[in-house]
């Protein structure tokens, strides 16, 4: 797989891909899991049969974070597939076949995943608990032992 992606950073077209903030928290909301089923179900209708309809055309440029990964990663289409990923055009893709280019989007989506969530985390940082009020001294003694 790291040759790959290797390739594909080198194609100005597939490295423009990123997920948009709406796609990012519709996998955080979703999770990795679901994710993962609704990528396994768009591959097994859209990709897998030998001529799929609309073949080209069928995969939405935004609206999901797994159509941004398959842009990103050339599993958009058979013709993709046939030029990137070796599998050719005019066959059904084989479960194996299917879950290999399933496993392609989850990887991207992960990489994806791992700067926008630092980039979150570092531009709302935890808050800080605030520290009590010292006691004065006319405070009640009982509360002040308990602070002691």
């Amino acid at each position: 797989m790291r040759a790959l992606f290797a390739r594909l950073a080198q194609s100005d077209f597939r490295r423009r891909f990123r997920l948009g903030p709406k796609e990012w928290d519709y996998l955080c909301e979703k999770g990795s899991e679901l994710i993962r089923r609704h990528a396994a179900d768009f591959i097994a209708a859209r990709l897998a049969p030998a001529e799929p309809p609309h073949d080209g055309k069928q995969t939405p440029m935004r609206g999901h974070p797994v159509f941004i990964a398959q842009h990103a990663t050339a599993t958009c289409c058979r013709g993709c597939l046939a030029k990137w990923h070796g599998l050719p055009r005019g066959r059904p893709l084989d479960a194996a076949e299917q879950a290999r280019v399933v496993e392609v989007l989850m990887h991207w989506l992960e990489q994806q995943a791992a700067p926008l969530a630092r980039r979150r985390s570092a531009a709302s940082p935890a808050r800080k608990l605030a520290k009590p009020k010292p006691l004065t001294s006319g405070s009640d003694p009982v509360q002040r032992d308990l602070f002691d």
